[in-house]
């Protein structure tokens, strides 16, 4: 293979990679959390402002939640990786 094609190569696979990539926003409809949740109001579950709020001090927030979620603890079990979930997690801490 001459050094072009792996360039090219290389690139193709990138670019699919960037392509199949989800917005959190993207995520979170196809996952089903707008169902419950709303970005400054309780629906079902908390809004995500008052997830934000509740978990700004801690530094390992994204990490825990992401085990809660697979584990179903204290909420319903999302069928997501975890990647999917901390792409989520870090807009839903992110809110205002």
């Amino acid at each position: 293979m001459q050094k072009g094609t792996i360039i090219v190569a290389a690139a193709a696979i990138l670019a699919a990679g960037i392509a199949g990539a989800q917005s959190a926003d993207d995520l979170m409809k196809s996952k089903g959390c707008l169902n419950c949740h709303t970005a400054d109001a309780k629906k079902v579950g908390p809004s995500f402002k008052d997830i934000a709020a509740k978990h700004k001090a801690d530094p390992k927030a994204i990490d825990k939640l992401v085990e809660n979620l697979k584990a179903a603890k204290g909420h319903p079990k999302v069928n997501a990786t975890d990647a999917e979930l901390k792409t989520m997690l870090t807009q839903v801490l992110a809110t205002k």
